[in-house]
């Protein structure tokens, strides 16, 4: 984590669980089915099996899920669990201790897989691994993880490295491709297309030809999907985010601090998710292709740190 190139928020411009769940249910309205906690890291948030509980209360909810790095997962997977969590993705880019504490910079590789046993435990599911896969750093271990996944029946969803905010440094020759991955794991684990879940999930799912579950990849540079995104993301200080990439949201926290009714606040919802046109990835696939050059810093956006994924 490079902290210099982060703003950190004040406690006090941190949305309560309140908050939350309302935002929630106006969003539910609107017609979204699912929820995920993301960060971040949603699991240093203090009790948030209570928050879990509140959101699990929305009806017309189908389904809650948490994405984590796992490091404070196996003490806390029970109690998520029981207030209404339905399944995890974790962030797991490596199964190597040393590599794992070079990317972390302060973490260690143990508590995680820990997490993910406890997760399993407790019937979680389904349990997804998200790998991002950077040419020259971990493809080496494309492999292992899906082995990993298959051993533990936990479905890996590897992902092509992009250019989410500013600070990640990276560049077009460090995306290892969905093609390539395809290929080294179809010559190994035969796998048969299944398709993007509900034909506009970010990952194309793949179930194995032997009947060892499946993995999933998300071709997140060489095949975009803005045209079919049915994503918000609501930001912890309460901004109405539209895009993984976008520079700004939308404030709801201010007006419903104001006093904004429901109503206010839904026609808000509304008109922003009605106005968007958001091709960040489209239009960066375009001129990587056309060999037009693309500099990501020249498209300052909000951090993932800020977002999640």
């Amino acid at each position: 984590m490079p902290f210099d190139e982060y703003q950190w928020v004040e406690r006090a411009q941190v949305l309560s669980f309140d908050e939350i769940e309302r935002l929630a249910r106006l969003f539910v309205a609107h017609g979204v089915s699912q929820i995920r906690l993301t960060g971040g890291e949603p699991l240093v948030r203090r009790e948030l099996s209570k928050l879990v509980a509140q959101l699990r209360s929305i009806k017309g909810l189908s389904n809650l899920s948490l994405t984590t790095n796992g490091a404070l997962l196996a003490e806390q997977a029970a109690s998520l669990r029981a207030a209404g969590l339905d399944r995890i993705n974790v962030s797991l880019d490596t199964l190597q201790p040393d590599r794992f504490r070079k990317i972390t910079q302060r973490g260690e590789l143990q508590p995680v897989l820990d997490g993910l046993a406890a997760a399993k435990a407790v019937g979680m599911g389904p349990i997804k691994i998200n790998t991002v896969v950077i040419r020259g750093f971990n493809d080496d271990e494309l492999l292992d993880l899906v082995a990993f996944g298959r051993l533990h029946n936990f479905e890996i969803r590897l992902i092509e490295y992009m250019d989410v905010g500013n600070a990640s440094g990276w560049t077009p020759d460090k995306t290892f491709s969905k093609r390539e991955m395809l290929e080294i794991i179809h010559a190994q684990y035969p796998v048969r297309e299944v398709g993007r879940a509900s034909g506009s999930a970010p990952a194309v799912d793949y179930e194995f030809v032997d009947g060892a579950g499946q993995i999933g990849i998300i071709g997140s540079v060489t095949e975009p999907f803005c045209s079919s995104c049915t994503r918000a993301r609501l930001t912890a200080d309460g901004k109405f985010v539209t895009c993984l990439f976008a520079e700004t949201g939308m404030d709801l926290k201010t007006r419903m601090r104001q006093g904004a009714s429901d109503e206010e606040l839904s026609d808000v919802i509304r008109t922003v998710w009605s106005d968007r046109g958001d091709r960040y990835s489209d239009l960066r696939w375009e001129r990587l292709k056309s060999g037009a050059g693309y500099e990501p810093r020249d498209h300052k956006k909000i951090e993932m740190i800020t977002l999640g994924g």
